[in-house]
């Protein structure tokens, strides 16, 4: 039954069928060898989806929207210009510094890209070439789902269960977030002064500092309010996102005062659209996981890689040789609901700490929206820069590879990940 699964899934993506209806499809055809009753694949996916944890997600993707249609996006500019002063390069470290806040915001990566690549790229082309400002701004869109609020890591702690909380997530991210902005700053630097880019900016000058910083505070307080009310235990990640739509209401009509009536359905149609192709995964991928369930596949997986080695290092080495070539070819979303119910009881087994597996896990996927043939990120700046994939990868390249240098610190070095939040109390 299994084969059969795997077989007909790999059919139907090849010929680009969407995956949440080749995932359904070839849950159908496992049913129907394994001699089992149809009407399972609709309460499965009933109960997959009727679950309050997962609203958090299309109230963080509202959220996000009406942030970007308040009009936040040239406050945090002009915050991160004000704090990179005129360096070499500078509208670099301006993308990178407002790719990180605003991933603080949106929680998705993908957003970010749209947001900062409509509004960057454009300036940014007339210092550098276009490539590699699609490679910065793509880069710093992919903080979004590290540094929390991150959308990826309520669908990992959805589909793990209660191994691993979104609290303990959000926080895990926190560390290597800053580690990789702090290292594409350092890229960025080392390209510019390498390809002579000019000077750009204005001077550093704590008046000017803090007045950017007085303008851009009430968006800077989002995420302290909302990630910090989760952390805190004043309300759950669900609730979290529900005050942040509030709270960017508020800024949209109060502060920034470019949100209006007419917004609010675009931004609600674009979130449930969203929320709407993830909803779909998880609901048809639930029906695979029920199959592969009913096979024994985890209890075979299990037998057969603690057959392979003894040693969590290597299992984790292993999975992680797993990600990256998933995440080359399946989308993030899908590739955590399939693999996330199979992996994570068993890194459960081999004694690795669930919220080293889940960013660990996440962040593989993550880098994994930047990786040809399937990156989505990619496919998003390339949309909006007019440019060719490969002219994308020629300046991607250095950013993906230090990505991965950040993934191979956390495995050797797991208190980068872990430190915070068994600080807190995860």
């Amino acid at each position: 039954m299994t084969l059969a699964i795997v077989l007909t899934f790999l059919a139907f993506a090849l010929l680009r069928m969407p995956l949440a209806f080749a995932l359904g499809l070839a849950s159908l055809v496992g049913l129907y060898i394994g001699g089992m009753d149809f009407s399972v694949l609709p309460q499965r996916m009933m109960h997959s989806v009727d679950n309050f944890p997962l609203m958090a997600i299309p109230l963080f993707m509202l959220a996000g929207e009406l942030m970007v249609a308040a009009g936040i996006l040239q406050r945090l500019v002009d915050f991160a210009n004000s704090l990179i002063g005129r360096v070499q390069g500078g509208l670099a470290h301006v993308a990178i510094v407002a790719g990180m806040v605003l991933a603080a915001v949106s929680g998705a990566a993908v957003a970010s890209a749209s947001a900062l690549g409509s509004s960057l790229v454009p300036s940014m082309r007339q210092q550098y070439d276009t490539g590699y400002s699609s490679a910065v701004v793509a880069s710093a869109a992919n903080l979004g789902a590290i540094i929390p609020p991150s959308n990826a890591m309520i669908v990992y702690a959805l589909m793990a269960g209660s191994s691993v909380s979104v609290g303990g997530l959000f926080m895990a991210g926190i560390v290597p977030g800053i580690l990789l902005a702090v290292g594409f700053m350092g890229l960025a630097t080392f390209l510019a002064m390498r390809r002579r880019y000019p000077l750009v900016g204005e001077s550093l000058g704590l008046k000017h500092v803090l007045a950017q910083t007085w303008r851009a505070l009430p968006i800077l307080l989002m995420p302290v309010v909302v990630v910090g009310g989760i952390v805190a235990g004043a309300f759950t990640a669900t609730e979290g996102a529900a005050i942040a739509v509030v709270y960017a209401l508020a800024i949209g009509f109060f502060v920034t005062r470019k949100l209006r009536l007419s917004d609010l359905p675009k931004a609600m149609f674009n979130a449930a659209v969203t929320a709407a192709m993830v909803g779909a995964l998880i609901a048809f991928a639930s029906t695979m996981t029920f199959a592969f369930t009913i096979d024994l596949i985890p209890m075979r997986l299990a037998d057969w890689l603690q057959g392979v080695t003894a040693d969590p290092m290597i299992f984790l080495l292993l999975v992680m040789a797993l990600l990256i070539a998933v995440g080359m070819f399946i989308e993030s979303n899908a590739a955590y609901i399939m693999l996330v119910p199979l992996l994570a009881p068993i890194a459960l087994a081999y004694g690795i700490d669930p919220l080293l597996f889940g960013f660990l896990f996440v962040m593989n996927l993550v880098v994994g929206m930047m990786t040809p043939p399937v990156g989505v990120l990619l496919f998003v700046m390339c949309g909006i820069s007019k440019i060719s994939l490969n002219e994308l990868l020629r300046s991607a390249w250095p950013f993906i590879a230090f990505q991965y240098a950040v993934l191979g610190l956390c495995i050797l070095f797991p208190d980068i990940v872990t430190w915070l939040p068994r600080a807190l109390g995860y």
